[in-house]
């Protein structure tokens, strides 16, 4: 099948990739000239494993093309999906005008039937909007011709996107019609195969699937994260607990890990735009509410760990940190809201020097981060703990895992490590002669006593648990 895709940012490049893998023929659709010239000669804009080897495969082909023209791909295509970003506003409600800018242009240079495919991520009702953009668009040119308006949200985690595309879990149809439901079930019939993945439903259930489905793992985490920071005060530890509820089948072991919390493009974006889709029609989401408070609340916990044990030295100023790992998740160089940023920002505010690594993600932080003296970019992380007073593992890239610690202890002023991820055992870290912080347990030496003995509730935990 004849296919465009209209945006080639990470949701329409990786999929028009794997379409045109797939063996369809694929259009990638941008009005960023430089991006378009740039992919033409094979440079990807971002970090996604085994994305630019699917590119220049099908590149090479000829199923997978790039243009800045609408006139030529909406003429040479019969399918136009679109995969436009969706930012959010000041207040906190999705930014729909890529959306209709693109419907738009479909309208003003289609010749007959198509099939238009929301792609990117939005709120209920937007197939609507989509579909009056466009009768709107077409009556200004005296035309009368037939489309059908599709949702099909995508499920791409940064880091197995590729994967994720070519195998997924379910394909979500939100469709009205016969013909526009064989069209789709057509496009990805080479991807379920061996099993039926594809569930159709109405277009306004599909678009809020998505957002339901992130807003659930969000809360998740969240709630993990609030755990974690109980089991600190009681003597538990989050990572036994996490086995013990995980362990049950109507739980699961997905996303339970505590840690610094979310980040990324698409969690904390689409908390507040199903926030504000609920204000706008006054529906009350007060567990969406606490999800992004418990979120906020982590980052500073985690900071504020950080300050304390510095406290008796006078503070962090002057102080040197290793900071290992900068994207918001292992497998991408995605900056988006990361919690590395936060960490810091708070570090070099009080006068610290922090020295950065991250195996992909550093031209993205320089864009990110402020040109001072106090931030040195390394090389790999044990240049990054050269004469530090302490390291911060924020991103538990894989080969953060097995380092050579005796190695890393030589070149260190203090020992002392702060696991934002949990990814090392006390018990071990405590053995090489470190101070260690992770998230969720009681720090080496503190009774459960001291623990119960420091647990206070504010007001406004007081009244959200009422």
């Amino acid at each position: 099948m004849r296919i465009l895709m209209i945006g080639s940012g990470y949701v329409g490049l990786v999929t028009a990739s794997c379409f045109s893998e797939m063996g369809h023929n694929v259009t990638c659709l941008d009005i960023d000239k430089d991006k378009i010239e740039k992919l033409k000669q094979g440079i990807i804009p971002f970090f996604e494993p085994g994305l630019k080897e699917i590119v220049d495969r099908n590149v090479q082909s000829g199923r997978l093309h790039f243009t800045t023209s609408y006139a030529q791909g909406i003429s040479e295509s019969t399918v136009c999906f679109i995969a436009v970003p969706t930012p959010s506003r000041e207040d906190g409600s999705c930014d729909l005008s890529y959306v209709h800018a693109a419907a738009k242009s479909i309208a003003e240079h289609m010749d007959g039937y198509r099939l238009i495919v929301n792609k990117s991520t939005v709120p209920v009702g937007t197939a609507d909007e989509v579909s009056r953009t466009i009768s709107a668009a077409l009556s200004e040119r005296g035309s009368a011709i037939a489309f059908d308006v599709v949702s099909n949200p995508e499920f791409l985690k940064e880091g197995s996107a590729v994967q994720d595309c070519m195998k997924p879990d379910r394909v979500i149809l939100g469709t009205e019609t016969p013909q526009a439901l064989e069209l789709m079930r057509e496009i990805y019939s080479a991807f379920t195969l061996n099993h039926d993945r594809i569930l159709t439903m109405d277009v306004r259930s599909a678009e809020m699937t998505k957002y339901a489905a992130n807003a659930m793992l969000a809360t998740r985490i969240s709630f993990m994260n609030e755990l974690a920071a109980l089991c600190e005060k009681v003597g538990a530890n989050i990572n036994s607990v996490r086995v013990g509820i995980g362990s049950d089948a109507r739980i699961g072991y997905q996303f339970l890990y505590a840690g610094i919390g979310y980040g990324g493009s698409c969690f904390p974006k689409d908390i507040q735009a199903l926030r504000s889709t609920a204000q706008q029609v006054e529906v009350a989401m007060p567990i969406l509410h606490a999800v992004e408070t418990i979120n906020k609340k982590q980052r500073r916990l985690f900071i504020e760990k950080i300050l304390s044990h510095y406290a008796s030295q006078g503070g962090v100023k002057n102080k040197t940190f290793a900071i290992w790992g900068l994207s918001f998740k292992p497998d991408t160089d995605d900056m988006r809201d990361a919690p590395s940023l936060s960490i810091i920002q708070a570090l070099i505010a009080d006068g610290a020097r922090v020295r950065l690594y991250d195996p992909v993600a550093i031209p993205s932080a320089r864009k990110q981060l402020p040109s001072t003296p106090l931030i040195t970019y390394c090389n790999d992380e044990y240049e990054a703990a050269e004469k530090a007073d302490g390291i911060i593992l924020v991103t538990e890239w894989k080969q953060f895992r097995f380092v050579n610690f005796e190695k890393i202890c030589s070149k260190l002023n203090q020992r002392v490590f702060f696991d934002g991820r949990n990814q090392y055992k006390a018990k071990e870290m405590h053995a090489k002669g470190f101070h260690y912080y992770g998230v969720g347990y009681c720090p080496k030496g503190q009774s459960l006593q001291t623990s119960l003995a420091a647990i206070q509730v504010n007001p406004m935990e007081k009244s959200l648990a009422h």
